[in-house]
């Protein structure tokens, strides 16, 4: 993989939904936790989903991507996203946020995170919640959320435990 020495937040926009569709995927089967069977992360993402898909999903909500750009690169590689819903009965429900692993506990996640609730600010939402895995849960922790309780998914019959989190902003 090339050194990346850049890296910028901008809005999704249509043309990342394939990046996006395999960087989902990559993530989640390269989770290594006891907490999670292999069951339970195939289940999770059996297969990438569609560029529709990811672009239908982001488009329907306020994303953005996490771009890395080598010095010597003239074109940018998609490392993350992060969206929270705009729907009234959802509304600042942070749904997705994965950084590629290899670019993992380098600050991104956070970056990303921080993007959005200067946002949700300028929106006037009260609060962002979300439903964090075991892995995210300490960087939420860190950046102030509250655990209001346990929360589980049900994927392809595997049951996907997790931390719904509250912050109020």
């Amino acid at each position: 993989m090339a050194a990346f020495e850049q890296f910028e937040i901008q809005p999704y926009q249509s043309c990342y939904a394939r990046e996006v569709s395999g960087l989902f995927h990559l993530c989640v089967h390269s989770i290594n936790h006891a907490r999670y069977s292999s069951a339970q992360l195939a289940a999770w993402s059996a297969a990438p989903r569609s560029a529709k898909h990811w672009d239908l999903r982001l488009s329907r909500s306020k994303a953005w991507v996490v771009l890395a750009k080598g010095a010597l690169a003239t074109s940018a590689m998609c490392i993350g996203f992060i969206n929270i819903e705009t729907h009234f009965s959802q509304q600042g429900y942070l749904d997705s946020l994965y950084i590629h692993p290899d670019y993992q506990r380098k600050g991104l996640g956070e970056r990303a995170y921080l993007v959005v609730e200067d946002w949700a600010k300028a929106q006037g939402y009260s609060r962002v919640s979300l439903d964090a895995s075991y892995l995210s849960k300490g960087l939420f922790n860190q950046m102030g959320f509250t655990q209001v309780q346990a929360s589980y998914q049900q994927k392809r019959g595997q049951i996907i435990r997790g931390f719904y989190m509250i912050k109020e902003i």
